[in-house]
């Protein structure tokens, strides 16, 4: 592939999604099947409360919502119902306070908002140094609390 076609998509990613700072990937699965306004929500109120309880700006955080089966998903201590699964890919740095707050904050929602009960959600959080974690125009550095 030219150099120019892979600049020119390079420079639309930036534009769409404002990669100036390293990704925190927040990466749903959940068994219910959601509208595109219900899939939107989710992605706006995730970031938000990322943004609040890991004090950091929104341009960067990415965020996945995958539809699975039912029969695909398992948690021991579930309840009939829907089950919420995310998968939060971070920078290493956060206080557990921090992390645990982003946490309720977004299950809190899950369960008022698309009916998921408590015992069905679990949240998980993979810590990576800040060089793991690029965007188009940058490699991460390590986070700290004065960002």
């Amino acid at each position: 592939m030219p150099l120019t076609r892979v600049v020119g998509w390079t420079d639309k990613i930036k534009v769409a999604f404002g990669m100036t700072a390293p990704m925190p990937l927040l990466q749903f699965d959940i068994a219910p099947t959601l509208s595109d306004a219900a899939k939107t929500s989710l992605a706006e109120r995730v970031t938000e409360f990322y943004t609040t309880e890991m004090a950091t700006t929104a341009g960067h955080i990415a965020v996945t919502i995958r539809e699975r089966d039912p029969a695909e998903m398992h948690l021991g201590r579930a309840v009939d119902g829907p089950l919420l699964f995310l998968d939060a890919e971070i920078r290493r740095g956060r206080s557990i306070d921090r992390k645990r707050a982003f946490a309720l904050a977004t299950m809190e929602y899950a369960a008022e908002e698309l009916d998921i009960p408590d015992e069905n959600m679990k949240v998980v959080f993979t810590e990576h140094p800040g060089s793991a974690m690029m965007g188009v125009d940058r490699v991460g550095g390590e986070w700290n609390s004065d960002e």
